[in-house]
């Protein structure tokens, strides 16, 4: 494919060819290949029961008790919570006893070469001189930064739907751990609305994330999406890379 541009603004570029010498590289170990993929189906499963608490989009007719829907549908809800907190408690440790594609410093760029090769990033996925963007093998510097914000958003809806789960027990143990959550944001329908817009947040960040890492795969045949599989991809040998 030949890179057409105007104005210093390319609106394609070449694609690397599927021949020629490449090495395998090591990337993700299971743990975090495995917690990536229970945190995905847990926030789906979230999502999918929490706008059915928040507001049910279908009712099932008959005495409530020999069915138990809402019933059935919050203890998923809860469930998935659970599953996504012990993924998040993995991904903790992780971030000391990973590699250094995994380590906390992998998900924060605090070199100033990392900035730099930000606003090329930025300017890569804008399709302006994508000739010139940095190469990584691990997480790119907008990437760190993303996933970071996504810790950060999880661990906002996780306190805000323990405090919500406290108030179905009043002096429990989640009352009293997170009670402090509404006074602090100003009573607890405010907690609520933080809860509903975090989800949609993570609602929004899912298909953007799944678009770029498939657009990485297409266009740079990097092996994005194989390596949270595999726990690694293909790389031409010789290249050098901003993170090694």
């Amino acid at each position: 494919m030949t890179a057409r541009a105007t104005g210093g603004v390319s609106l394609s570029h070449e694609v690397p060819p599927p021949t020629g010498k490449y090495q395998w590289v090591y990337l993700w170990d299971w743990p975090i290949r495995a917690m990536h993929w229970l945190a995905a189906l847990a926030i789906l499963v979230l999502a999918v029961t929490g706008l059915y608490i928040g507001r049910p989009y279908f009712v099932v007719g008959g005495d409530t008790a020999s069915h138990f829907v809402m019933g059935w549908i919050r203890f998923t809800h809860f469930t998935a919570a659970a599953v996504l907190v012990m993924t998040g408690i993995v991904r903790l440790y992780w971030l000391f006893a990973g590699n250094k594609f995994e380590r906390w410093i992998a998900l924060f760029p605090i070199r100033p070469r990392d900035w730099v090769n930000m606003f090329r990033q930025v300017k890569y996925y804008l399709m302006i001189q994508p000739e010139k963007a940095p190469r990584y093998l691990g997480h790119n510097p907008l990437q760190q930064l993303s996933y970071t914000g996504v810790y950060a958003l999880a661990l906002v809806e996780v306190v805000t739907g323990f405090a919500l789960y406290g108030q179905s027990d009043p002096g429990g143990f989640f009352f009293r751990a997170f009670g402090w959550i509404g006074p602090m944001l100003g009573g607890m329908p405010v907690v609520r609305s933080v809860h509903h817009v975090s989800t949609w947040l993570f609602l929004t960040f899912i298909p953007i994330h799944v678009y770029l890492a498939t657009r990485a795969d297409m266009l740079e045949r990097g092996g994005t999406i194989s390596s949270i599989i595999t726990g690694g991809r293909f790389v031409p040998a010789g290249e050098r890379f901003s993170d090694e």
